[in-house]
């Protein structure tokens, strides 16, 4: 099981709520997709994959990667803070939009719009788990998103009390 978190924005009440939610479910990995780089830093006890947000000072540093790669049990997932090309990106970011097309990437994991998401376009899930933030100005409560599976992919969007805002799940389109 995946735990994608994104744009906690330094809500520490939401911060510890999603802690006692991960030390419930016991997950085998935690994403954290920016808005604040540094609040992963209170998720450590979990192992941890984290990128910065696109206007954060750790976006320009490059010792720390604006994208990552991951193998979710078989489903390749780009962990970006935004789902296409920004123009803080560094020269060899990798574009979202082309390892799409190229077929390189099954999923984009990502947060910046505060706005839940769990769609396919083109072959290509989109994951957005939403924010953390108490009061948000485009109306969503804080959430989160569980991902499971292996030749079927469960993806889950739930608020901070469990329940579920978006569920869908969706078949392998390509071999491995």
């Amino acid at each position: 099981m995946i735990i994608v978190i994104s744009d906690t924005h330094g809500e520490i009440e939401n911060i510890r709520s999603i802690l006692n939610k991960l030390r419930e479910l016991n997950p085998d990995l935690v994403v954290h997709l920016g808005d604040d780089y540094d609040d992963a830093s209170l998720l450590s006890e979990f192992p941890l994959v984290r990128v910065p947000g696109v206007y954060e000072s750790y976006y320009s540093r490059p010792d720390i990667p604006n994208r990552i790669l991951l193998n979710l049990n078989g489903w390749i997932a780009l962990a970006t803070h935004s789902h296409s090309r920004h123009e803080n990106d560094l020269p060899w970011d990798p574009d979202p939009k082309e390892l799409a097309e190229r077929g390189a990437i099954d999923i984009i994991l990502h947060g910046h719009t505060h706005i839940p998401r769990v769609e396919e376009e083109l072959g290509i899930i989109y994951i957005n788990p939403g924010h953390m933030k108490s009061h948000d100005k485009k109306g969503y409560p804080p959430t989160f998103s569980v991902i499971e599976g292996g030749e079927e992919l469960r993806v889950k969007i739930l608020d901070l009390s469990g329940r579920v805002i978006i569920e869908r799940n969706f078949a392998r389109s390509r071999s491995v």
